[in-house]
């Protein structure tokens, strides 16, 4: 029995079949690309986001400034007179008492001055005594004069003369006893002068700065500022002077607390207390646009024993207020978002250039401060919640308004809640994840 043939196809047939068969396929890939497309569209988009449940905290608002370590107690000693130093008994470090002297000037020059005056003095005292021996004689030669007047035995031009010989006398006395006066005086500012060629210590304590030697030349007047010669401190009671920004120097009050790190004790926290706030600002550039203002703010440290030195770099956190017991969220979760703003609608192309020619004011843009907000979890959809905020720590910040104790707030990542979240978008809660990624770190 002879086997039924299969039927043998040409080579266009093959090609023709290959090519249908191709474009089948070509279809349903298509078909399945725009069907996922079309899915893809409709799923909904999550955010990630972490929370954390709103609670009660106590939190303690912090202002942190830099600067030195001080003596709260010191006197630069400056010469008062010019002159060579011949004596410096103490050097930087020594403890020096109070009356002790601290610094001796060459005193030579002073003493010609000294014997000049009284030289000057002497001779006009001797000229006084001539002058009494005349007033006397003068005084006779009145009396006299006037027994003979009165008996008509003198004439009127007698008597006038033997007056004015008297009178002239005592007005001589009266100038030899200012000019007595006068040297007397310059005597004294001599002696002044030669009195602070010695220095004597004002107060006790350390010298802690030194700035010449014995041998060196000092300059010194009255009126100003002498040299500089050392500094004397007391160390028993040491401050923090910081420099606080005119921002927050508002917030700083007397009595405040403060912890102190002092760079040269890293393992040791000083505490302190805020006892003097200055009045005037302390400025840097000036002019510049690095300007910047700033307030001395004094701390006096409980130093507890340790060599605390002046001029040491120090920290302060100054404690300006504490509250207790009160709603708080983390410091990232607030977040500003801008108002929309009314502006003026242009009439027209003529209109258009009208409202651009305004100023900002005229085209009726009224600028609106950013309000705070937060974003809240409520069944996995965000919520924005206008907040009003109080004092803040390190990590957590006052709520006074918007939000009640126990609700879910978003605080996490900054991405998300700084640009990302909008109201109603849709989230995805991923603490543990989170979590587990502090772990690992």
């Amino acid at each position: 029995m002879d086997m039924e043939k299969k039927p043998v196809l040409s080579n266009n047939q093959k090609k023709r079949k290959r090519k249908r068969l191709f474009w089948i396929l070509f279809s349903v890939v298509l078909f399945l690309i725009i069907i996922a497309l079309i899915l893809s569209r409709k799923k909904e988009k999550f955010i990630e986001v972490q929370t954390e449940k709103v609670s009660r905290r106590n939190i303690t608002q912090i202002v942190t400034a830099t600067g030195k370590v001080q003596a709260e107690k010191k006197v630069n000693i400056s010469a008062e007179v010019s002159g060579e130093i011949i004596s410096l008994p103490y050097k930087e470090g020594d403890e020096v008492k109070k009356g002790s002297v601290v610094v001796r000037i060459k005193p030579d020059a002073y003493y010609p001055q000294l014997r000049q005056q009284r030289a000057a003095i002497k001779v006009q005292e001797e000229n006084l005594k001539a002058q009494e021996v005349n007033l006397k004689k003068f005084e006779l030669e009145l009396q006299r004069i006037k027994e003979l007047y009165n008996k008509g035995l003198a004439s009127q031009s007698e008597l006038d003369n033997a007056q004015a010989n008297y009178d002239a006398t005592i007005a001589n006395m009266n100038t030899i006893r200012a000019q007595i006066n006068q040297q007397r005086a310059g005597l004294s500012a001599v002696n002044y002068d030669l009195s602070k060629t010695t220095i004597y210590a004002p107060m006790s304590g350390t010298v802690t700065q030194l700035n010449n030697e014995v041998g060196e030349k000092v300059l010194g007047t009255m009126s100003n500022m002498g040299s500089n010669i050392l500094t004397i401190s007391d160390l028993s009671s040491m401050i923090c002077e910081v420099e606080v920004g005119e921002t927050d120097v508002t917030l700083v009050k007397i009595g405040d607390k403060a912890k102190i790190e002092v760079d040269a004790f890293a393992d040791k926290i000083f505490n302190g207390t805020v006892y003097e706030i200055a009045n005037t600002a302390k400025a840097k550039g000036t002019g510049t646009q690095e300007e910047v203002v700033n307030f001395i703010v004094k701390i006096r440290i409980d130093k507890e024993g340790y060599d605390l030195r002046p001029g040491m770099s120090c920290t302060a956190d100054i404690e300006v207020e504490h509250k207790e017991n009160v709603i708080a969220v983390p410091i990232q979760s607030v977040t500003t978002r801008d108002d929309d703003t009314a502006r003026m609608e242009p009439k027209g192309q003529e209109g258009e250039q009208e409202v651009m020619n305004m100023k900002l004011e005229e085209r009726g843009i009224k600028k609106v401060k950013p309000k705070e907000i937060v974003f809240v979890n409520e069944n996995g959809v965000a919520k924005k919640r206008v907040v009003k905020t109080g004092i803040s720590d390190d990590a957590y910040i006052e709520i006074i308004e918007g939000l009640n104790e126990g609700e879910e707030v978003i605080k996490g990542s900054f991405k998300a809640i700084s640009k990302e979240l909008e109201e109603n978008s849709k989230i995805k809660v991923e603490n543990n994840k989170k979590k587990e990624t502090k772990e690992d770190k």
